[in-house]
């Protein structure tokens, strides 16, 4: 399976879900499923759950990855361009 891929390709998938990731919404996706930051620490539900780590995962990348992306993005698209 992973000759199927090369190494530029998996960098590719990890900027895209990255991306995905730092732009979603937790009002409109994450509230839906009952997971958005006012849902998600209820009355007596344990603080170390994978759902929380999640949570706090999606709000880390969020909080530092938003310039590091817009600058790996802007040479991204750069190199396309230049060398297709």
């Amino acid at each position: 399976m992973g000759l199927l891929f090369g190494f530029g390709n998996i960098l590719y998938i990890i900027l895209l879900l990255l991306n995905a990731v730092a732009i979603l919404s937790e009002d409109r996706f994450l509230g839906r499923l009952g997971w958005s930051q006012n849902t998600s620490y209820g009355f007596g539900e344990p603080q170390d759950t994978i759902k929380s780590r999640i949570l706090h995962l999606i709000r880390a990348i969020r909080t530092v990855m938003t310039f590091p992306l817009i600058a790996i993005n802007t040479v991204v698209i750069i190199y396309n361009l230049i060398l297709g």
